[in-house]
């Protein structure tokens, strides 16, 4: 298995716009996590007349740098990834501020009782974009064009956004460079998140912007190396049920065992869409309801 060569350093100040190449410009929140990194990356792309993805925190610190950033300008499109709080929460305020209209393939969805409680940031329940759209659908403005690409996987209503001008995909959070993504059921789907890994890599892109830390710049090996990874936890989760653990408290005391307990509960729920994905395609049997609480065993 190849080792996801993650890129961590990069120079940024909060607040302040920062120019990443002629269309491109982006303003980092201060809201630094475990989560989210050093805070939550805006794009603003265009020059005058501009698209701004992934709009952040309504924080009274961001929304004023935000604004400072946008003197001038006009915002034309409010585009959003998905529905946490630190992606979305300001797109509403900015939309109409500027009387334009906020994007996304559509607000948080109706979990079933009993759903698995969502980690990160935490979900953004008041979002709901204007315009609902789908993956394939182009926005034009003065000088760019973006596609979106329906990404499920991270969440079922993930999208990325693709800079046509400058071969760019802004990946929200299906591909960061400082860390994997958590897939988190039901909401969270592997199957389709592996799907979308390799949908990305084949658009050969030459540089791929997350909304957290750095950009990724040598793009087909890290994508390649993120579906690796994948892959190989499946593997070490087939070795653990085939060494007789049952549950996924202890598989991830075995595979996380080398990383900060607090991030257990995220990498328990990544552990159970991997499960989930093992018993669909015939690899593993569940007793019982597929949960956290849930007994796995592999197939005989």
């Amino acid at each position: 298995m190849s080792t996801i060569p993650f890129v961590k350093d990069f120079e940024f100040e909060y607040g302040k716009a920062k120019q990443l190449s002629p269309l491109v410009t982006r303003v980092i929140a201060n809201n630094p996590g475990p989560f989210t990194y050093t805070g939550t990356g805006v794009f603003i792309v265009g020059d005058k007349e501009v698209a701004v993805i992934d709009p952040g925190p309504n924080t009274p610190e961001h929304v004023n740098a935000l604004y400072t950033a946008l003197e001038g300008k006009t915002v034309t499109h409010v585009l959003v990834t998905h529905h946490h709080i630190d992606h979305s929460p300001m797109a509403a305020p900015l939309a109409a501020k500027y009387g334009c209209k906020v994007y996304g393939y559509g607000q948080q969805p109706q979990l079933p009782d009993g759903g698995e409680i969502r980690l990160e940031a935490g979900d953004d329940l008041t979002f709901k974009p204007d315009v609902e759209i789908r993956g394939g659908q182009v926005f034009e403005g003065n000088g760019w064009t973006i596609e979106a690409i329906h990404t499920p996987g991270h969440t079922s209503n993930h999208m990325c956004y693709a800079l046509q001008e400058e071969n760019t995909l802004f990946s929200g959070d299906h591909i960061m460079g400082w860390s994997t993504s958590v897939v988190s059921p039901p909401d969270g789907n592997m199957a389709d998140y592996l799907r979308c890994l390799n949908i990305i890599k084949d658009r050969n892109f030459d540089i791929i912007r997350p909304t957290h830390g750095p950009a990724i710049t040598d793009v087909t090996p890290f994508v390649q190396a993120y579906i690796d990874h994948r892959l190989h936890r499946e593997i070490q989760i087939a070795e653990a049920l085939g060494d007789g653990l049952t549950t996924i408290n202890d598989i991830v005391a075995r595979l996380y065992a080398d990383i900060d307990k607090r991030l257990h509960p995220a990498a328990a729920h990544s552990v159970l869409a991997h499960l989930i994905h093992m018993e669909e395609t015939g690899r593993v049997n569940c007793r019982g309801n597929k949960t956290l609480k849930g007994e796995y065993a592999l197939c005989a």
